[in-house]
């Protein structure tokens, strides 16, 4: 049998997908979470070979999930599931160490395939997001750009992003117009909206 746990903040999707792998000869859901801190918890404890985690959770997502688990139960498979799957989120989960990376929207018995192939070593990726994923723009902006994007992206102030990165506020402000222009974003969100999609924070 394969242990599988199932991480969805979605009550109502988490357990029917435990119904459904429920009918799998195969497969046993050992245990479920509805966030992310709850996931790796319940993974230290009831150690599945597998686990399936949403994309976004309350707490840490899917991504980062995926992450800490590699790092504290390298031997337990991930596999990342999204609503709204965008290339720059498969390659941050890959790079995080997930072995799959499947949309809720695919057919019923996808998962359960997905499953056993990651469970025997392989990998599985959506192929239409791998093609999306291959074909990213290469990321514009500087690696100051981004550090100060990446701080802005809760509204810390200017005044706070410079502290934080030893720069004066004058050149976080020229940090953070260059980004947003060389995006060509309206703003400050969407700049971190477009930088986030594309997977280059």
């Amino acid at each position: 049998m394969i242990r599988v746990l199932l991480a969805d903040d979605e009550d109502l999707i988490r357990v029917a997908v435990a119904a459904l792998l429920g009918l799998e000869p195969d497969i046993e859901v050992v245990a479920q979470a509805a966030d992310g801190p709850a996931a790796v918890t319940a993974t230290l404890a009831h150690r599945p070979d597998v686990a399936v985690v949403d994309l976004e959770m309350p707490g840490l997502d899917g991504i980062a999930v995926a992450a800490e688990l590699t790092l504290a139960r390298p031997e337990c498979a991930v596999v990342v599931l999204t609503g709204h799957g965008r290339p720059g989120h498969l390659r941050q989960a890959l790079t995080a160490g997930a072995r799959g990376f499947l949309p809720k929207g695919s057919p019923g018995g996808a998962l359960a395939d997905v499953i056993r192939r990651v469970h025997a070593g392989g990998r599985y990726v959506d192929p239409s997001l791998a093609a999306d994923a291959l074909t990213l723009p290469a990321c514009p902006l500087t690696p100051r750009e981004l550090e100060t994007l990446r701080l802005a992206e809760f509204g810390a102030p200017v005044a706070v992003i410079a502290r934080r990165v030893h720069l004066s506020t004058g050149t976080v402000r020229n940090h953070l117009s260059a980004a947003v222009q060389k995006l060509g974003s309206a703003g400050r969100a969407e700049a971190v909206r477009t930088a986030r999609d594309n997977g280059w924070l």
